[in-house]
């Protein structure tokens, strides 16, 4: 098996040759700065605004509601940042599964004293409890700044966007999605979604890394995170990424127009990878909600603590496999998941997080499958 197996796709992607394509003529020959009035420059700016268009049409928003940024933690940054600075909440609240862009923030903010911080109950499978979420913004006598993910990159677990928009909305709340693991994954309908703030990051859908958007809807007003300049209509200061933005859009029109084929052929690797697990490991089980309400890229698995299992992921990487235990964020310093913690902190059990991508193949599902048989 010298080949490598890549099994890491919540984790990073890798970039698509058509995505590559429409970034080229934007490292080569249209070099010019969007800032400036002449042809070279007009050039550079037209692809930047043609690239938010194409953006907000697919993701039914108003291109004045898209930002290009770093990623989507720096989207996440400035979006409760600015809930908390310029639109008056005074109280944050979250899960203990956020994504540390997320949890870190709004952990700042807190330990600074300038924000109450709440969390809301899990399920016992991982999901967000909605009823536990209405009674902290019933019971809050400050402006509330919900934020919580749409899929969680460890799990996959999917929240009802909608039911905690509306929820929101009923106690006038301003509600914040990091949508990181699901723009470019689903579809989005973002004038008829209850919500304020989401983010995106091209290198999760096979565009290039260093790219993301913010969506902010349109009747909040925000001061800029960054300042000195007047790009992005003043909202983010700094020569704008013009062939990452690009990347970013081709990538975004990639993974609409073939939404229907791929996931489906993504969740049938998913499902495939559980049949075979189940069959061939004993004691084996499979963290949140991986049926259900649940990204179809993602297969948490847990297996039973021995000497063996331990050594996990450093043997699946000697066999040129490449997994993650919790999230990419945190590998090199083991420390665990917290998010695995948060949901199922079973100390006898070794989590390790598969995946997928349309790059994959069953072959590939048989060969991790045969090796982990071998490990385990």
């Amino acid at each position: 098996m010298s080949d490598r197996i890549y099994f890491d796709n919540a984790a990073t992607t890798s970039l698509d040759k058509e995505v590559l394509d429409a970034m080229m003529p934007y490292l080569t020959s249209h070099f010019g700065n969007p800032s400036s009035i002449y042809s070279y420059g007009r050039e550079t700016r037209m692809a930047i605004e043609n690239a938010r268009k194409s953006v907000a049409k697919i993701l039914h928003a108003h291109p004045a509601e898209i930002f290009f940024t770093s990623g989507g933690t720096e989207s996440t940054n400035t979006a409760i940042n600015a809930s908390i600075n310029d639109l008056g909440c005074k109280h944050i609240i979250s899960s203990a599964i956020e994504h540390h862009a997320t949890l870190h923030t709004v952990e700042h903010l807190h330990c600074g004293g300038e924000v109450k911080l709440s969390n809301v109950k899990l399920l016992p499978d991982g999901h967000v409890d909605l009823e536990d979420l209405e009674k902290l913004l019933s019971e809050s006598e400050e402006k509330c700044l919900v934020t919580l993910m749409h899929a969680n990159n460890e799990t996959g677990h999917i929240l009802n966007i909608h039911a905690v928009g509306n929820l929101c909305k009923k106690y006038n709340a301003i509600f914040h999605s990091d949508t990181v693991q699901t723009v470019g994954h689903f579809p989005f309908d973002l004038r008829n979604t209850p919500v304020h703030f989401i983010t995106g990051a091209s290198h999760k859908f096979h565009g290039p890394k260093g790219i993301g958007i913010l969506y902010i809807n349109e009747n909040v007003k925000i001061k800029p995170f960054i300042n000195g300049g007047a790009q992005e209509r003043n909202m983010r200061a700094g020569t704008e990424n013009v062939y990452g933005i690009v990347g970013f859009a081709k990538a975004l029109e990639l993974a609409a127009a073939n939404y229907e084929k791929d996931s489906a052929y993504i969740k049938s690797l998913k499902v495939y990878m559980m049949e075979q697990l189940q069959k061939k490991i004993k004691n084996i089980s499979f963290n949140g909600d991986p049926l259900g309400e649940s990204l179809y890229t993602v297969l948490s698995v847990s297996f039973p603590k021995t000497e063996k299992s331990e050594m996990i992921l450093f043997n699946l990487d000697i066999n040129h496999i490449c997994a993650s235990g919790g999230s990419a964020c945190t590998s090199g310093a083991d420390q665990g998941s917290h998010v695995i913690r948060a949901i199922n902190n079973n100390p006898n059990q070794v989590t390790v997080r598969f995946s997928f991508s349309k790059y994959n193949t069953k072959d590939e599902v048989d060969a991790v499958v045969e090796k982990l048989v071998e490990l385990v």
